[in-house]
């Protein structure tokens, strides 16, 4: 099972996931962790998202697509994950949806 939370900071995304993680034994993922653990791993995504935040941009969608991919293929993850983000641009909200097999409702 695969839940996504999406929402403003601040309202409460991580700690309803970490009541679900607890819960139902999934792995809690957010996009920043995601991220700084690629950057940190050296991956090529993590080293193309390095370049693109010491020049201050936004890390483009398809990258942090690309990160989420492959973090949802490590073997933690095969139970299922929660994912949760900040309030998505609405291409990605759908992209994410559809990588995760959740049915988008925007």
């Amino acid at each position: 099972m695969n839940l996504i939370l999406f929402g403003p900071p601040g309202a409460g995304k991580g700690t309803q996931a970490k009541f679900l993680q607890d819960e139902r034994g999934l792995v809690q993922l957010s996009t920043g962790d995601m991220l700084r653990a690629a950057v940190a791993a050296g991956t090529e995504l993590g080293r193309k998202s390095r370049a693109i935040m010491d020049r201050g941009d936004y890390v483009p969608d398809d990258v942090v697509i690309g990160i989420i991919a492959e973090r949802l293929n490590q073997p933690d993850s095969a139970k299922g994950a929660i994912f949760h983000a900040r309030s998505p641009r609405r291409k990605r909200s759908t992209r994410c949806s559809k990588l995760v097999g959740a049915v988008s409702t925007a």
